[in-house]
């Protein structure tokens, strides 16, 4: 069977824009000479389009696109993801559902079967899920037509009771469709091949795969589609976070096939060019769709400001990138200088503004209510707050969008200062651990230097007081962020880091930090997503609780 992969960047509600696209991609696909056209999941209204979907103008306008797309198909076929209304009368309003479109109108509705409830996932919030299963028809080959989840209840532990595909099995097709919108972490395109490689070796059948890309908020959508062999062998794909239309044409060789090597995950492992183009795609695809130009940031000379700046300017353009520093009395001469040549290398325009001048302004109007009482972490914030107050003054007066620069270490432990450095419209390394965002200095280095070395390599430090390094507040980073990445994305509880050979100091001390600092992160800006717990939606924690693991 001839079929066109279509993998497309779509906008959450924009009816009319997400129609074209779907309208103009399934004619290049027919003059291809594709018989059936696949499209994503929820494709028309975009992915998630959240409380959105209890409108029912929201849904009335997706009917009306889904007729209007129906109305193209002849001589073609599609598959199209969307909600429909749950007609029943009993269970949820909708149905997360795959359209089936042939001569010229709506042929079937199939219905998705499991509805991810975790992470970052509420779908049972808004969808019934369907009791039974889909095979559909189309030019004489049957299609097995599954919507994203539905194909991941595999392993030696299902999620689900029910096997959407044990039940379509009975109706004897011959392949497997799944449409998705399935985001990007590092791991995910990993997981992705061993889901379609352990289907395609279940049911001995191919399996084509399509999946949204573009960014959506916090959520990046990698694309990745891809078809498999009966063996589970990858025979085409569409790149990462790029649009795209692939035709492939299944046929003998993709039955019976040799089986493909088992795909094993090191979850450890982070491929640091994909979170790169991740976040690339994250600030471009915020911006671009907000209707947003230019983006602010404040440059301090050290490696977070220096790597966002950098992401910043490859997504947006160099010119609409504004760095400003700020330096303190507490600022070394040298770290004023890195952000300069940082500005430089990447030709993005920037300006210095001191602080030392407003800082002691204000000193001075908090004296008499402050009295005698020695310099210190109030004052630190107060810089902080200064710098934050005059960056958001910037950006309110000439529209930019403040660029929060904090890491995933930080944000964890609470070593930022809201309404100051924690600031901002968009968070770029909120889900990035220090150590990774060295690696991303480095990665972005790779040709030339672009990012002063100095920046790299000298101590972190906030430079809010005389001689002031990370490490005389936390832990070093290479051992905190391993602790931190067992206890936020391994849930690992305090007696078994302790097992780990965590020392238990450290691990109480750690731990506290993260719990008593949750009400920081309430308050931040939404962060770019690219591990498999990120701060945010994907990771609900109460504020007021005992626990500390």
């Amino acid at each position: 069977m001839k079929l066109a992969l279509v993998q497309l960047n779509y906008v959450i509600g924009d009816f009319d824009g997400n129609t074209l696209k779907i309208i103009e991609q399934l004619r290049l696909a027919q003059r291809s000479g594709a018989e059936v056209a696949v499209f994503a999941e929820l494709a028309v209204t975009g992915y998630p389009a959240r409380d959105y979907l209890e409108f029912d103008d929201f849904i009335s306008r997706s009917e009306e696109c889904m007729q209007q797309i129906a109305a193209e198909c002849h001589g073609i076929a599609a598959i199209v993801g969307g909600p429909s209304r749950n007609l029943t009368g009993r269970g949820k309003p909708l149905f997360n559902s795959a359209w089936i479109f042939d001569g010229g109108q709506v042929k079937q509705l199939v219905h998705k079967s499991l509805l991810p409830n975790y992470d970052v996932f509420d779908e049972y919030r808004y969808f019934e899920p369907a009791t039974g299963s889909g095979v559909v028809e189309v030019n004489g080959t049957r299609l097995a037509v599954t919507i994203c989840e539905d194909i991941w209840n595999t392993g030696d532990i299902p999620l689900y009771r029910r096997f959407p595909l044990d039940e379509a099995f009975a109706m004897k097709p011959e392949l497997i469709i799944n449409i998705a919108a399935s985001p990007f972490h590092y791991n995910q395109a990993i997981a992705r091949r061993r889901v379609l490689r352990d289907n395609a070796l279940k049911y001995k059948l191919p399996v084509i795969y399509v999946n949204h890309t573009g960014a959506q908020t916090e959520l990046i959508f990698d694309g990745g589609s891809m078809a498999c062999d009966s063996g589970g062998n990858i025979r085409e794909a569409l790149p990462f976070f790029k649009e795209g239309m692939k035709i492939i044409e299944t046929g003998e060789s993709w039955y019976n096939a040799p089986v493909a090597p088992e795909v094993k995950i090191a979850e450890e492992v982070r491929d640091i060019a994909l979170i790169h183009d991740a976040l690339v795609l994250g600030i471009r695809d915020y911006f671009g769709k907000m209707g947003f130009g230019k983006a602010i940031l404040g440059l301090s000379g050290g490696i977070d400001s220096a790597v966002t700046l950098a992401l910043a300017a490859e997504a947006l353009g160099p010119q609409s990138v504004h760095g400003i520093l700020l330096p303190s009395e507490f600022s070394s001469d040298h770290s004023v200088e890195d952000a300069k040549v940082l500005a430089v290398n990447l030709g993005c325009p920037y300006e210095v503004i001191p602080i030392s001048d407003t800082f002691h302004t204000l000193e001075s109007t908090m004296q008499p209510f402050f009295k005698d009482l020695p310099f210190g972490l109030t004052e630190e914030n107060m810089q902080a707050r200064i710098r934050a107050v005059i960056l958001m003054a910037l950006a309110n007066k000439f529209g930019y969008i403040l660029l929060n620069t904090s890491n995933k270490s930080e944000a964890a432990v609470g070593y930022g200062t809201l309404y100051g450095d924690m600031c901002g419209g968009l968070s770029v390394l909120g889900d990035v651990y220090k150590t990774d965002v060295y690696r991303l200095a480095h990665y972005i280095n790779r040709i030339t230097e672009v990012i002063p070395m100095n920046s790299i390599v000298k101590p972190p430090s906030a430079e809010l007081r005389p001689g002031q390094k990370d490490s005389d507040s936390l832990p070093e980073y290479d051992v905190l962020d391993q602790l931190l990445f067992q206890y936020i994305e391994k849930r690992k509880g305090k007696r078994e880091l302790e097992a780990m050979g965590f020392a238990p100091a450290l691990v109480a001390r750690v731990l506290k930090m993260v719990n008593t600092n949750e009400w920081k992160r309430y308050q931040t800006p939404p962060i770019l997503r690219v591990s498999p717990k990120a701060f945010g939606m994907g990771r609900r924690m109460p504020i007021v609780g005992k626990y500390t693991g």
